[in-house]
């Protein structure tokens, strides 16, 4: 540990004890009230770091990361502003569940309210967007070093239990910032962290916490699951391989139909006959919804994408609908959840799989078949179609031709819905990712940088145009990024999901307020930071694009321009011939 002074020897305790309590990633941004902190973890020679100028992008980068690995990741930055950039990923980690760790530096308490240079208040400032958040105080030899370590213990346990979450550790420091040496003696201040300094562990370590129900209600679950004959699996995105593995297990045991949210890393690469993958088209059908009445919904996970199933299920009565998340929040935006269990998922699927007795009614797998095939033929229809390219097609392509075991990362809006509703799943087997808690468009970029970092393999993001604009300068992480990230953006000229809601009823509206066109392309941009760049003309110019471009293994933009209201016509014109064949499939 550096011991020029007071303020350096704490940024080094700090970064040390994150270190031993399994922080190893740290995303920094220059700043000058930072600096004890930042010298410290760029003395520590066992974590990685990743500057970037941006604490908005850094903070998305470090939620890809997180992400990508499960494990919890720092950021650093200065006073002022640059905390307060951080507040979308905040957000963002807060309704996903991803253990961030907050590390702010501050001005001393003398300076608040003062109008001093760079000063805001920063205690509380992400409010209960954070699982725990502490005020620390300024450096000083009457504060002994034993409570500053079991306060960075008890942040990476707050932000590492369920609720997963964002802490923040709020840093005061006084002047002198830089590891400038005072000739001060410590080793009388440090005498109590002897034990500490002569091992690799925490100061204080915490036991790792299973949640699981009690035997009662084991035994209800398995109860209704073996009296159901109807019975469906909703999965929404999963935490990791044990966990889809089981999801797995489980619906072989039960025999029942599957269906995958796009970030349940089920629905790609995965010919498991129970899995149901183009749920969303069948549902607009009325005579499968006709048909349809599942006595018993089970939803494991996370929330799902579809907002087409959701509303379907506002109308559905299953005579149960069961809901299993490892944290205490709730997931019934429908409102229909009439049993909830609060468990880790892999731990509660080995325990009722022993006891079931019976499976689903082989009829009611068999449902499906038909219409998962017709909607099949549809797509590839589409997918041959040579003329222009078209958005379904794309989506398509990109799940078919995605290096397995690779990442896909997928922005809000449209893109995500494009690949639940159109992707081939017997393509690639790849882990997939998107910004879903709050599902907005800040930091996809640097999001999915962050995502390929964790993953240690190449990630393909599937992006519109907007959300490209609005991360344009995370572009620059790119450039000295381990594992290339190519991307492709659909750029139809503005906010093409608009033409798909209510508000394109009104088209003096629409396209002045909602669609707000910008005519700007991205070959500069990709000039500007190094990156190669694509324009195909047709499909067939995009799988040769898309395919040199993940040959090359540097990170790229394919551009695809599309006209968003021709694209409107390809999406309806799509869904109209489907609904009618699927209605004459389930007459």
């Amino acid at each position: 540990m550096n011991q020029a002074n007071i303020n350096i020897l704490w940024g080094s305790l700090i970064i040390e004890e994150l270190f031993r309590s399994g922080v190893a990633y740290f995303c920094l941004s220059p700043g000058s009230r930072s600096t004890p902190l930042t010298a410290a973890a760029g003395y520590h020679d066992r974590v990685m770091k990743k500057i970037h100028f941006d604490e908005r992008g850094a903070a998305f980068h470090a939620l890809g990361y997180v992400r990508a690995t499960g494990r919890p990741a720092a950021l650093i930055c200065t006073s002022g502003t640059a905390a307060a950039n951080y507040l979308p990923a905040v957000v963002e980690a807060s309704l996903d569940h991803l253990p961030l760790i907050l590390l702010t530096a501050d001005r001393p308490p003398e300076l608040r309210d003062t109008g001093a240079n760079q000063t805001i208040t920063q205690p509380g400032l992400y409010g209960r967007h954070v699982r725990w958040q502490f005020d620390l105080p300024c450096p000083n030899e009457a504060v002994s070093p034993a409570v500053l370590l079991t306060i960075v213990d008890q942040a990476v346990y707050r932000a590492s239990s369920h609720p997963r979450g964002p802490v923040h550790l709020n840093c005061m420091f006084r002047e002198p910032l830089a590891p400038e040496d005072t000739d001060t003696d410590f080793t009388d201040y440090l005498a109590v962290l002897d034990r500490w300094t002569n091992s690799e562990k925490p100061y204080t370590s915490y036991a790792r916490t299973v949640i699981m129900p009690d035997e009662n209600s084991l035994q209800k679950l398995t109860n209704m699951l073996n009296q159901s004959r109807q019975g469906l699996l909703i999965v929404g995105r999963l935490s990791d391989q044990r966990e889809k593995e089981a999801v797995l297990k489980f619906s072989r045991a039960l025999g029942w139909p599957v269906f995958p949210d796009i970030l349940s890393s089920l629905r790609l690469g995965n010919t498991s006959p129970f899995i149901v993958p183009y749920y969303d088209r069948l549902i607009q059908s009325s005579s499968f919804r006709n048909r349809f009445n599942p006595d018993l919904i089970v939803h494991l996970g996370g929330h799902i994408t579809s907002k087409r199933l959701l509303q379907f299920f506002e109308k559905t009565y299953a005579d149960n609908y069961v809901i299993i998340t490892d944290h205490p929040e709730r997931c019934d935006p429908t409102h229909k959840v009439t049993f909830r269990i609060q468990s880790d998922i892999a731990y509660l699927v080995d325990k009722v799989s022993s006891g079931l007795t019976a499976g689903a009614d082989k009829s009611w797998l068999t449902f499906f078949e038909s219409g998962i095939k017709l909607i099949e033929e549809q797509l590839e229809a589409v997918v041959a179609e040579n003329e222009k390219i078209n958005v379904p097609a794309v989506a398509r392509l990109i799940s078919r031709q995605i290096a397995d075991h690779s990442g896909l990362f997928i922005a809000s809006s449209l893109p995500i819905r494009d690949m639940d509703m159109f992707a081939d799943f017997r393509g690639a087997q790849v882990t997939t990712a998107a910004n879903r808690g709050a599902s907005g468009i800040d930091g996809t970029l640097a999001a999915a940088s962050g995502f390929a970092v964790g993953l240690k393999q190449p990630v393909t993001l599937y992006t519109g145009d907007l959300a490209m604009l609005h991360d344009l300068n995370s572009l620059a992480l790119l450039k000295n990024n381990p594992y290339p990230v190519t991307l492709v953006i659909i750029n139809n000229n503005g906010g093409g999901i608009f033409s798909f809601l209510p508000i394109s009823d009104f088209p003096d509206i629409l396209e002045k307020y909602f669609i707000t066109p910008h005519d700007l392309h991205f070959e500069k941009a990709a000039a500007m930071f190094g990156l190669d760049y694509y324009q195909p003309a047709d499909l067939k110019a995009f799988s040769d694009c898309y395919r040199k471009a993940l040959d090359s293994r540097r990170s790229s933009i394919i551009e695809v321009i599309v006209d968003h209201k021709e694209s409107r016509q390809k999406y309806l014109t799509l869904q109209s011939d489907m609904i009618t064949r699927l209605n004459e499939s389930y007459w």
